[in-house]
């Protein structure tokens, strides 16, 4: 019996392996297909244009050639200096409002708290091209179009409502009872949400902190619209300086991309425990 029972579980353990095998296969194909195209950007970069006009362009650079990164570096500095000020300032306007704002909806438990928070959601299903246009008519009264100021703003439309809804999922997560005993010592709720909140919400505040700079990084057609200074343009518009009439510069469009790339990779791995934790929390418990 016992050889049997051994023989059964050796053959389950047989099967165990093959299925995980399949399963690694299996991930590996799909990752390989997902990394495609950026290695595909990567590839062209390296590329001499009338090389990747040919068809079928080649897999691998014939000729490794650092002629897209040359003309990329001679003309995207201003660029890059305009999408980190797009970047951080996002960032600083996001956590200003939103912060406060997760903990108010945190301490509102009533209808209109629930109200707020759909229409947050709301907020976030508006079509990019409808919020523009309505910016664009309220800057132009208020002179702020062609400044950084007004692409911070409009990029912190997008931001602001993910930010509140990640950070109160998390700040609901945070024991009542920390809070509680904090007002028995007179601590009132600035100081609540100063020394307590903040130190703890860390996690969240990193997460949100992180996207509102993609938001603000990788933005394109708030830019686009509200923004015609050259000296103003983000690395996103700029790629557009490399597209002619007839012809487009194929190797120094694939290099700014690259360029544009590296900054929220680079971000996303330092960061993806943090990223991790701070958009589960509070998943389970409301």
């Amino acid at each position: 019996m016992s050889a049997i029972n051994a023989s059964q579980k050796q053959k389950n353990n047989h099967w165990r392996s093959i299925k995980n095998l399949i399963w690694t296969l299996l991930g590996i194909v799909i990752t390989g297909l997902m990394l495609f195209p950026f290695y595909m950007v990567l590839n062209y970069s390296f590329m001499h244009q009338t090389d990747i006009l040919n068809y079928p362009p080649p897999i691998f650079p014939p000729e490794l050639s650092l002629d897209g990164y040359r003309r990329a570096a001679a003309t995207i500095g201003e660029n890059l200096r305009s999408s980190l000020i797009y970047g951080f300032g996002t960032v600083l306007v996001t956590m200003l409002i939103a912060t406060p704002a997760a903990y108010a909806l945190v301490r509102l438990r009533s209808r209109i708290g629930t109200v707020v928070l759909f229409s947050l959601i709301l907020a976030q299903m508006a079509p990019s091209i409808v919020v523009a246009n309505s910016l664009y008519a309220l800057f132009t009264r208020a002179e702020l179009l062609n400044t950084y100021l007004a692409v911070i703003l409009a990029d912190s439309t997008i931001a602001v409502p993910f930010a509140i809804i990640i950070m109160r999922a998390f700040m609901l997560s945070i024991p009542p009872e920390l809070v509680e005993a904090a007002i028995v010592d007179g601590a009132g709720q600035l100081r609540i949400f100063w020394s307590i909140i903040l130190p703890l919400s860390r996690t969240a505040i990193i997460t949100s902190g992180l996207f509102s700079f993609l938001f603000g990084w990788g933005d394109f057609l708030f830019a686009l619209i509200l923004n015609s200074d050259p000296h103003h343009t983000p690395i996103t518009v700029g790629l557009y300086r490399f597209v002619g009439s007839y012809s487009v510069e194929w190797p120094a469009v694939m290099a700014t991309a690259l360029v544009a790339a590296i900054p929220a990779i680079l971000l996303l791995a330092a960061a993806q425990r943090y990223i991790a934790a701070g958009i589960t929390a509070g998943a389970v418990k409301e």
